[in-house]
């Protein structure tokens, strides 16, 4: 892998891990919007297949919960590589080690919507663990679910 020297080489490249190298996102049609280390932005499209209730056309359950689960991911990840004095390389290492400890979804209203937006916050970032806040609203900008994450980031 080419190391990347600027920062937003390195966004870019991953971004290219998150969207093109997880088969999960790729299946959702994930797509991230921003990320800083304050704040993760990823977005997908309602398609038929990611439906949970066929008559209402709302998304499923189990979507909105990766989704929730996979931006705190992230954002998890982002707040605490900004803290590491490390080489591109050891970040990306420590990308590949983000893996969900808990998680709480609370569904708000029903999903309904053609676009979805999560946006995930870092709550606390420590060396090995860390907290995120995410909110998923659809195009409306309706909230739909909200969810807080635990995540080992060592």
């Amino acid at each position: 892998m080419n190391t990347p020297g600027s920062k937003e080489e390195f966004l870019s490249v991953i971004n290219e891990m998150f969207s093109e190298k997880i088969p999960f996102n790729k299946l959702l049609g994930l797509k991230i919007e921003s990320m800083t280390a304050e704040c993760v932005k990823v977005s997908f499209r309602m398609r038929e297949d990611l439906m949970g209730h066929w008559k209402r056309g709302m998304v499923h359950g189990g979507v909105i919960s990766s989704v929730i689960d996979v931006t705190g991911g992230l954002a998890a990840f982002m707040g605490v590589q900004e803290k590491m004095d490390k080489t591109p390389e050891a970040k990306f290492a420590r990308f590949t080690r983000v893996s969900t400890i808990d998680l709480r979804v609370d569904f708000l209203r029903p999903g309904l919507g053609e676009a979805f937006t999560a946006t995930a916050y870092p709550l606390r970032t420590g060396s090995r663990i860390a907290v995120t806040r995410t909110e998923l609203s659809n195009e409306k900008e309706e909230l739909i679910a909200v969810g807080t994450g635990s995540y080992t980031v060592a």
